[in-house]
C-alpha cells in the first residue's frame, strides 16, 4: 500500500438520494457558451469555437454552503450552469456516443473574481486567479442521468436575495453537451468522476457579504448558497 507523507483528502459531492458521494477528479469549464453572455463580455461568439479553464478539484462545496467572501477581489461575480458528471472514461468520443459517458447533471455556481480575471485577460495572462480560487465551484447534488435524463432545453436561472438576475434556457447553449463533452475529450482522457461546466447564461453579477444565491436547472435541481 503506498505511503503518503500527507494524507490527500479526496473531493467530493453529494448524489441525490444516495449514501455515496461523487469523488470528484477534476472540473472542467465551458467559458462563454450562451451567446448573449458572450456579447455582454466584449466578444462575438460567432467567430469563436468553445475553449476550457480548470478549477482545482477542492473548489467544489455541496449546496447551502456558506462560501466566505474570497481574497483579492472586490467584484465577487455568479454564474449558474448546468453541470455534467462523467461516469464513463473516453477519449476521442464522438457527439452520437457522448451522453453514454454521463452519470448525471446537477447545478453549479461559477464564482469568478471578475476584477482579476478581466486585468488578467487584458494583460493576456491565464484566468487561474479569477476563477480557482477555494470554494468557487458549489454543486447541487448529482443527479443521476436514470432518474432525469439528459436535459437539452428547459429554464436556468439565479436569483440574489430572492431577485432573478439571470434568467435562460438551456436550449440557447452555443455548443451542446454531446458536442463539448466531443471536444473535450479530443484533448484529454475524461474520466468518471471529471464535471464539465457547461457556461453561464447572460446577466452575471456581482454579491457582496451576506447575499443569499438561489438558482436551479429545470428537471435537475436547485441550489443555495450564501456569501459569508
Amino acid at each position: 500500500m503506498t505511503q503518503y507523507l500527507f494524507q490527500p483528502t479526496q473531493a467530493s459531492v453529494a448524489i441525490a438520494d444516495s449514501e455515496k458521494r461523487l469523488a470528484v477528479r477534476r472540473i472542467i469549464c465551458v467559458g462563454r457558451n450562451y451567446a448573449a453572455h458572450a456579447r455582454e463580455m466584449g466578444k462575438d461568439p460567432d467567430k469563436e469555437p468553445p475553449f476550457f479553464f480548470y478549477k482545482p478539484s477542492d473548489a467544489i462545496q455541496d449546496n447551502n454552503a456558506n462560501i466566505p467572501y474570497p481574497p483579492l477581489t472586490q467584484n465577487l461575480h455568479y454564474e449558474i450552469e448546468l453541470v455534467v458528471a462523467i461516469g464513463k472514461s473516453g477519449q476521442n468520443i464522438s457527439s452520437e456516443q457522448a451522453l453514454d459517458h454521463v452519470f448525471g447533471y446537477s447545478v453549479g455556481v461559477d464564482l469568478t473574481r471578475r476584477d482579476l480575471q478581466l486585468n488578467a485577460r487584458e494583460m493576456g495572462r491565464p484566468w487561474d486567479w479569477g476563477k480557482g480560487f477555494d470554494k468557487s465551484a458549489p454543486s447541487s447534488a448529482i443527479q443521476p442521468v436514470t432518474k432525469v435524463g439528459h436535459p437539452s432545453a428547459g429554464r436556468i436561472w439565479l436569483a440574489v436575495n430572492g431577485e432573478v438576475k439571470q434568467d435562460s434556457n438551456l436550449s440557447d447553449l452555443i455548443w451542446s453537451v454531446p458536442e463539448i463533452i466531443s471536444t473535450v475529450s479530443k484533448s484529454i482522457e475524461l474520466q468518471p468522476g471529471d464535471l464539465i461546466f457547461t457556461g453561464t447564461p447572460e446577466h452575471v453579477g456581482p454579491v457582496v457579504v451576506g447575499d443569499v444565491i438561489t438558482g436551479g436547472v429545470e428537471g435537475v435541481g436547485e441550489i443555495t448558497i450564501t456569501i459569508g
